[in-house]
């Protein structure tokens, strides 16, 4: 086989990407869910026919899909292998969060590509259906205690044989879901997306065929693991841990630890998780697929420049211990997947900044807090208002975190209030920065938010997945930690908190009433008391920061006028210093 030159190459990688990313826009702009069409809680690649290896992904998809899917992908190659092999026009589907999966909600489709009679690669779909039945209308149940508790739990089945849809599969999954219309259109979506895609591969094959293309992809993740290793042997070596909480599991009132020994070896890393704490009761845990893609989301954001393909794991080792709460089995719950893998971020962005804090930041607002309103309207209609929320960034070595942003497992974007509000029964009150959210450092965390939302229709029921209500987001290398979340409800008896912090279950709303959610902003990086006393000024006239958190935090202190007091402002902060 001949080596491929290096245009070719980068032709064939644009190509290839830009075939994920079609498949991306194909399926946000025929889904009938907001959370995929307008969120984009979806995403595609190209997988590896004999292991299921990531090959390329789309850039507008979620990460932590494209490093669960090779899990997923090698699940349907075992399932196919028992059958007798997979055939030109199968389709597998499965949610099986245990099988390469990552929470009920998420429905995996996986198709083969042939060229010269064999299987060339895997594509592969995965959006977040809208509802997929459980205890909890929109599917984050936060007191699950087992996943029948969650919703549906389909294996890998096919969906599609040899081409032809097999109806009875979809008649069961509409038949277990609140909302099969939605649940419907989302499927037809991702069917869609993956017609698109092989077509699209079909043409790439039949220009420039199978071997040059194999060629380069084989190329592509040999250059991934050559450059990670490389990046891998520019840090010290050694071994450095951190550590971070979750706040509880829903069902017992204790925080988990999310423990990391981080070691360096030559142009090898291995990541150890043996001090987190064991599998807990409620639906925090998560597979061991999931933990290694959560990591290979982390080790991007770290190491931006090296290309998102499986090459990037080959120098990593992982050391994840079975029964523990990064790596349990069914029954244990799953659900809230979405809040251990971002503690699981926050412990990696940790441990790197204490060897190479040019590299790392401030831990951002570390939760999804994951919201269900749900109830009928006045003709009887059963309604589900299931959303996420945005919050701040950390601060970086190269100024302020981003304000209101979305999590860093995903490029998921918050979903428009006025697409909210046409869709469900609810009016936002308000919508808005959280002040002296961001945590204090030379480099300011990101600011919250405030989302507070009326009810409208005559009663509804509200759930909450949340993190962070009592282990606030860390700066780094000096750097401050950001604001609590906080989530309040309206009752008769005036505002309540749930007694978990940020989970609860069945709070009975009615019209008029409110719930609120004040998000973390992201944590600090660096002294704050060496941030320039403009920009302090400046966070102030802004809203961004209190006069009484610019003195407290940052040792500035402004005049009446907005002014940057020079002299009491030097004052301050050597008291600080000498404090």
């Amino acid at each position: 086989m001949m080596a491929i030159d290096p245009i070719t190459l980068a032709i064939l990688k644009g190509r290839l990407e830009q075939i994920a990313d079609e498949m991306d826009a194909t399926l946000f702009r025929s889904a009938f869910n907001p959370i995929i069409a307008e969120a984009h809680d979806a995403s595609h690649g190209i997988y590896d026919a004999a292991n299921g290896d990531t090959l390329v992904q789309g850039k507008s998809g979620l990460p932590i899909f494209v490093g669960v899917m090779a899990f997923a992908v090698k699940a349907v190659i075992e399932k196919a292998a028992a059958q007798g092999g997979p055939r030109d026009g199968d389709v597998w589907i499965f949610n099986d969060p245990y099988a390469g999966g990552t929470h009920l909600s998420d429905f995996r489709l996986v198709r083969p590509l042939f060229a010269n009679g064999e299987v060339f690669c895997y594509l592969a779909s995965v959006g977040h259906w809208h509802d997929v039945g459980g205890n909890v209308p929109g599917n984050y149940n936060p007191v699950a205690t087992e996943c029948f508790q969650e919703g549906m739990l389909i294996p890998p089945v096919k969906l599609f044989d040899k081409g032809e849809l097999r109806q009875d599969v979809i008649d069961i999954l509409s038949a277990n879901s609140r909302l099969p219309t939605s649940l419907y259109g989302d499927l037809n979506g991702q069917i869609n997306a993956l017609d698109l895609g092989v077509r699209r591969m079909q043409e790439l094959l039949g220009e420039y065929g199978a071997e040059t293309v194999a060629e380069a992809l084989g190329e592509l993740k040999v250059r991934a693991a050559r450059l990670m290793r490389a990046q891998i042997r520019d840090l010290p070596d050694g071994t450095v841990s951190a550590e971070d909480f979750l706040d509880n599991d829903g069902i017992v009132d204790e925080p988990l630890k999310i423990a990391l020994d981080l070691t360096i070896e030559g142009e090898r890393m291995r990541m150890d998780f043996s001090r987190s704490a064991a599998a807990c009761s409620g639906p925090l845990n998560i597979s061991r697929a999931t933990t290694v893609a959560a990591c290979y989301v982390a080790l991007k954001h770290v190491f931006g420049d090296v290309p998102a393909n499986a090459g990037v794991l080959e120098p990593v080792d992982f050391v994840i211990p079975e029964g523990s709460i990064l790596a349990v089995d069914a029954p244990k719950p799953v659900g809230g997947y979405t809040e251990t893998i971002l503690r699981l971020i926050d412990v990696v962005f940790q441990a790197v900044a204490t060897i190479a804090p040019e590299r790392s930041n401030g831990c951002a607002y570390g939760t999804i807090n994951a919201l269900s309103l749900a109830g009928h309207r006045g003709d009887g209609r059963r309604w589900v208002m299931f959303s996420f929320f945005g919050g701040g960034h950390g601060g970086h070595p190269k100024g302020d975190g981003l304000n209101h942003g979305n999590a860093p497992i995903s490029t998921a974007t918050i979903p428009p209030l006025e697409i909210l509000e046409a869709a469900y029964p609810v009016r936002f009150t308000q919508w808005a920065l959280r002040p002296d959210s961001g945590g204090p450092g030379n480099h300011r965390g990101g600011l919250g938010a405030v989302y507070e939302i009326e009810l409208i229709e005559e009663s509804a029921d509200a759930f909450l997945f949340g993190e962070r209500g009592r282990f606030a987001p860390p700066g780094v290398v000096g750097g401050k930690p950001a604001a609590l979340n906080r989530f309040v409800y309206d009752t008769s008896e005036g505002e309540k908190s749930p007694p978990m912090t940020s989970k609860m279950v069945g709070v009975k709303l009615a019209r008029g009433q409110h719930v609120r959610l004040e998000t973390p902003g992201g944590g600090g990086y660096g002294d704050p008391m060496t941030r320039q006393p403009e920009a302090v000024a400046r966070d102030v006239g802004l809203g961004f920061v209190s006069r009484e958190a610019a003195e407290a935090d940052y040792g500035v202190v402004i005049d009446a006028d907005g002014k940057v007091d020079e002299a009491a402002t030097r004052a301050r902060r050597q008291a600080s210093a000498a404090a």
